[in-house]
């Protein structure tokens, strides 16, 4: 079972403390002292060089390994005292408030929060004052991803109303949760229940989401690979081909695709794989004039009716103005 965010949160922490003292601390050996694998520490160590006292590259964690010792080259540059400037402690302030009051978040998380809230408030004088006048309130995403990490944390089952772009409907179903991650959106991994197998569902698409009693217990699986991205089709997928111009040429960067072949008007045919070709209607309406679905043809055909559709929908619209 992956740890969830706010131990994955905390374990980084220590570990920043951990490899500042022990230069050249060797992988396996620091894999050990936190008990995790050596593939987990490796991908704490891939997410720390993108932290730091701000986003300009000499402020950041300048940490890399070659696989089996850990160098930390500014351990020095990046532990000087952080003086936060009026807005940034605002906002830092509003942000702990907010943390604080998700459901589901554990209490002794909880309390220590609001202890290094309480110290933040001491060092930050006026700029205190004026966060303490604003206040945050989540959307469901907030608390969807809180009832997924308490979940996590305490391995029970989930209930959840999703919504499946792919069919536009929703869906009742019970998950055995696995781990939060972050590609682009927030996402849950999870062992369905309905569909009997390992499926993501993306956070900002649960409708409705409860937390049973009953014990979570997805079979072991091997975690996924995440660093080729979120979509990694199958080659017994489908195959689709789009046919763009050239505003339409992005389409090859954001999608994974088997080949992008050059068009005389500057356009591109690019063949990829889907699980769910009919999940492409919804590009072929973005693309409009920029892009067509060429094949298979049923594709591109319910991707027509769907065009008409929503243009006889905008006239009528307009008509009634």
């Amino acid at each position: 079972m992956a740890a969830n965010a706010i131990d994955q949160t905390r374990r980084m922490l220590s570990l920043v403390t951990y490899l500042r003292e022990r230069p050249g601390a060797h992988v396996q050996d620091v894999a050990r002292a936190f008990g995790i694998t050596e593939d987990e520490l490796i991908s704490d160590l891939d997410v720390l060089p993108m932290c730091g006292t701000s986003f300009r590259g000499g402020d950041l964690l300048d940490i890399d390994t070659d696989g089996d010792r850990i160098w930390w080259h500014n351990p020095d540059d990046v532990a000087e005292p952080l003086r936060l400037a009026a807005d940034e402690a605002t906002a830092l302030l509003v942000a702990a408030r907010a943390v604080a009051t998700l459901p589901g978040l554990r209490e002794s998380d909880r309390q220590a929060l609001l202890r290094a809230t309480a110290k933040l408030e001491a060092a930050a004088g006026e700029a205190a004052g004026a966060s303490s006048r604003l206040s945050v309130t989540f959307e469901s995403e907030g608390g969807v991803f809180a009832d997924v990490d308490r979940a996590i944390s305490e391995r029970r089952r989930l209930w959840l109303r999703y919504y499946s772009p792919a069919r536009d409907e929703l869906t009742e179903r019970e998950v055995d949760p696995i781990r939060l991650f972050a590609v682009g959106h927030t996402y849950m991994e999870a062992w369905c229940r309905l569909s009997e197998a390992r499926r993501t569902f993306r956070l900002d698409r649960v409708a409705e989401i409860k937390l049973l009693d009953e014990p979570a217990a997805p079979p072991e699986l091997e975690l996924r690979d995440l660093s080729e991205g979120l979509v990694q089709p199958s080659a017994d997928d489908p195959e689709v081909v789009v046919e763009v111009g050239p505003g339409g040429r992005w389409v090859a960067e954001y999608y994974p695709h088997d080949s992008a072949e050059e068009l005389p008007d500057g356009g591109l045919r690019i063949t990829l794989r889907t699980p769910a070709p009919a999940s492409l209607r919804r590009l072929a309406l973005r693309l409009g004039g920029d892009g067509r679905i060429a094949s298979p043809q049923d594709l591109a055909e319910s991707a027509r009716r769907a065009a008409g559709e929503a243009l006889a929908a905008y006239d009528s619209d307009a008509s009634h103005q």
